[in-house]
């Protein structure tokens, strides 16, 4: 009998061992199957938020200002992803301060490009007015040097208008005849941006007084070649260099219409 309590004893030990045993394998399998799952969820819950939360924000449609596939725009993504990250946290999975290969391939790029040229440019250092290159953080406009009544004076460039001719055509008309076809213009608007009306003495044959018309151009490419039948000299000038240039009657009549930035 004692033998028996033995034996059997003997016999229960093994199997409480390996049930024992299964038990623990069987508890460990679906505790890291549920922690995949859930792994899975959180990352796909996560990524439609994000889709979410872009789509009715928009902050940026970068699609239309950046080409696909330049590096523009990847440092664009870079740059959003990291403001993104510092406004919500890390994604899910990544922690703080942990750097994707993306970014790390770009940051190495960033390093590697030419650098930055620099805000001072030699035109301004030499005062050079003819150089669009001066003052690369404000607006240029130029100016044309003209003789008027025997004295020298600034002004934009100008013409006359034909009979039946549209202003913002005889404008751009103007422009070539005064400063040459070696610029290449856009006229901005067909609607002028300002009038001025010169100051002349009071008429007494009922004729009507001269009113010039403004109109905005930029200058995509090119320089000036003036025409020296016509003009005598020509600068790139910020509004505060125009208004130390220009007389009294000229400044009040235009300053409203230029911008200083």
């Amino acid at each position: 009998m004692f033998s028996r309590t033995v034996l059997s004893s003997c016999k229960r030990a093994p199997k409480a061992s390996l049930l024992r045993g299964l038990a623990t394998e069987a508890s460990a399998a679906p505790a890291a199957s549920e922690v995949a799952q859930v792994d899975a969820a959180l990352k796909a819950y996560y990524a439609y938020q994000a889709r979410i939360h872009r789509a009715l924000h928009n902050p940026f449609p970068y699609d239309f200002y950046f080409k696909q596939g330049s590096p523009l725009e990847s440092r664009f993504n870079i740059e959003e992803r990291r403001r993104e990250r510092k406004a919500f946290g890390a994604p899910f999975g990544m922690q703080t301060g942990e750097t994707s290969e993306a970014e790390k391939l770009a940051e190495a790029t960033m390093r590697d490009e030419e650098e930055a040229m620099p805000r001072i440019h030699e035109a301004d250092i030499n005062s050079d007015f003819k150089n669009l290159q001066r003052r690369g953080q404000r607006n240029l406009y130029l100016l044309l040097q003209k003789q008027e009544n025997g004295m020298a004076v600034w002004r934009f460039p100008q013409g006359s208008v034909d009979r039946g001719e549209l202003l913002h055509l005889a404008a751009t008309r103007g422009l070539e005849v005064e400063c040459g076809n070696n610029m290449d213009t856009w006229t901005v608007s067909r609607n002028p941006i300002g009038v001025f009306h010169p100051p002349s003495p009071a008429s007494t044959d009922g004729t009507e007084k001269d009113v010039v018309f403004f109109y905005k151009a930029h200058i995509m490419a090119g320089q000036v070649r003036p025409n020296r039948t016509h003009t005598q000299d020509f600068a790139w000038l910020t509004k505060g260099e125009i208004k130390i240039r220009v007389d009294a009657d000229y400044w009040l009549g235009i300053k409203d219409m230029l911008s200083d930035f």
